[in-house]
């Protein structure tokens, strides 16, 4: 049986079109998507699986989250940034490769639709 993806309650969908969630992805709370966001999986290597993401998470437009690694809670993941690492709370993260910012309240601001 293949694993379902775990979304904790206050997910938001920022225009919904075009986003990619695994099926193996962990997604915590009040986390946002958006559009163009993609939560996928490596196939091989040592991030081989699906991200587990935190609670207080911004996804921003385009923005690529890949492999077997973790997203802490308040991280701030800009548009078109492609994470393939692990992340500390309270972090804004952005470019290619990732620039990894500790930032008290990263998402405050960003996160819609807490629960």
């Amino acid at each position: 049986m293949t694993p379902l993806t775990k979304i904790g309650k206050g997910l938001y969908i920022g225009h919904p079109y075009n986003i990619v969630v695994n099926q193996a992805a962990v997604i915590g709370e009040n986390c946002n998507l958006h559009k163009g966001a993609t939560v996928g999986q490596e196939n091989r290597g040592k991030r081989k699986g699906a991200p587990i993401i935190g609670n207080s998470v911004y996804i921003g437009i385009n923005a690529t989250v890949v492999g077997k690694i973790n997203i802490g809670d308040d991280v701030m993941i800009a548009p078109n940034t492609f994470v393939n690492c692990d992340v500390p709370s309270h972090s804004a993260v952005f470019e290619n490769p990732c620039i990894i910012k500790h930032k008290e309240n990263a998402t405050e601001g960003y996160v819609n639709n807490k629960v």
